[in-house]
Order: C-alpha cells, then structure tokens, then sequence
C-alpha cells in the first residue's frame, strides 16, 4: 500500500530519472539541497508522486491529491507542474486554498535535444556589471509573464535573486549599445536537461529575429554539456510559439500553472 512520506535524496533522484524533462525542477533543487518534499512511496519504496512545497508547490507523478493538506497550509505563491499532476492536487485541496487570480492549463512544455544552426550573435554569460541593465528587464519579464511586478512586491530580494543567477552562471544576454536584444535564465539545471526561463527581447528591438538567432547559440551552448534544453510558454503566446516551433523544439507534454 502506498505511503506518504519525506523522500531520500536517492528517492527523488530515481524518480526524477523517469522523467528528467517534466522533473527538471524537481532535480535540480533536491540536488541543490533547497525546499521541502513530500512524496508517495509504494511498494519497495519506490516513489509514485513527488510535490515540493514552497512559494510554489510542484506536484509530478500519480497520487497527488495525497499533497492537498501540506498545500492547504504553504500559502503559496503558484502551483505548477504536469497538468494531471497539478489537476490531482488542486481537485483535492481547492476548498481549503484561496481562489486563483489565474488558472493556466494547456502550457506547452518545449524540448531540444538537436544542436541547431549558429545564430552568429553576440550571446555571452552575463556578468555582475551587467546587473544594473539586467534586473528591470528581468523585472519585465516576469510582469508579462506574472501579471506582477516585482521590484513592486520585494526589490531588494528581486535583486538579490538576479545577481544569484548570474553569479551562478546561469544568466546569459545579448547587448548591443545598451539595448537588451536578447536575454534568458536557467530556472533549472541538471545533468539531463536544462530548463530556461524569461526569455525576452527590449520592446524597442522585438520583431527583428534576434531572439530566434541568439535563443539558437543558446541552445547550442547548453547542448554541449546537457542531452536536453526545455521550456514552458502560456499556450496564447503566438510569438514564443512560432519563435520555438523554428528553432526545432518540440512540444512534449503541458503543465498548468495557478497563480494566486
């Protein structure tokens, strides 16, 4: 009979394993030591769900509903995950959470595992100097991607974060006379995939093909050293998904996102 318990690191990493695009989060932040997770175990103690549980909850494999108390208590930010995943939890604990300002199901989830061809751009690692032109344009991001403002709800911590992605080298920028052309996150990193996020281009330079160029030398880069580069868009956003369709990425499963 299936049990919940807290996971093993060896636990997670096994589960993660199975499916290594859907999970990238969820690997990445046990391998990092960071959040709290619940889990079902089954027979032998092989986990049959995962959810971490934090300013977002991410729920992944069968069983979820299992994680609706834990998820009634977080007072959590966002739900989001596998869209089944995230259907279980929420179906299970929707009387004792708050209501959405935002329910996003049908959220296609990217992936390229093929090197595409050079963008020829100017793409490199972003650097601490480069912090001051990155955080209101991280800011931005999140706002047409949220619907929040950040630097509104908790600058300095805003801050804090964009300066911690790219000391960790996972922050990458194209910048020609001051001007954003491109730039994109790592939200997750593991040793079979590497998740991106935020990818944007300043307003006054979008439609030109730069993000297709450089999103291309991106993806090639992080090929060299992972088997696969992932994503997830809102299923309305036309530009992002043409703009991935020509890079070669495939649509692999969807997620569905609650954002309180």
């Amino acid at each position: 009979m299936a049990e919940t318990v807290s996971p093993a690191l060896d636990q997670v990493l096994a589960f993660c394993a199975e499916q290594p695009v859907e999970r990238v989060f969820l690997e990445d932040i046990a391998r990092r030591g960071l959040g709290r997770f619940s889990a079902v175990a089954g027979p032998g103690g092989r986990l049959e769900a995962l959810c971490h549980l934090g300013a977002n909850i991410v729920p992944s494999g069968s069983g979820c509903a299992d994680f609706a108390e834990p998820a009634a208590r977080s007072a959590a930010r966002m739900v989001i995950g596998e869209e089944r995943a995230v259907g279980e939890l929420w179906d299970a604990a929707r009387p004792r959470m708050p209501r959405p300002r935002d329910d996003r199901p049908g959220q296609p989830v990217y992936a390229l595992r093929e090197a595409p061809e050079p963008g020829e751009t100017g793409l490199r690692a972003a650097r601490l100097f480069d912090l001051d032109l990155l955080v209101p344009a991280c800011a931005e991001a999140h706002r047409e991607e949220i619907g929040v403002d950040p630097l509104k709800r908790d600058a300095e911590g805003f801050r804090w974060r964009t300066r911690q992605q790219i000391e960790e080298g996972r922050s990458w920028l194209w910048v020609e006379r001051g001007v954003i052309l491109f730039k994109a996150e790592a939200s997750a990193w593991t040793p079979a995939a590497v998740q991106l996020q935020q990818v944007w281009v300043d307003p006054q330079a979008r439609r030109r093909g730069y993000a297709r160029r450089a999103l291309r030398d991106l993806c090639r880069l992080l090929l060299e050293q992972v088997p696969a580069v992932c994503l997830f868009v809102r299923p309305e956003n036309d530009p992002a998904l043409r703009l991935y369709d020509s890079i070669g990425m495939t649509r692999e499963l969807t997620y569905r996102s609650l954002v309180f």
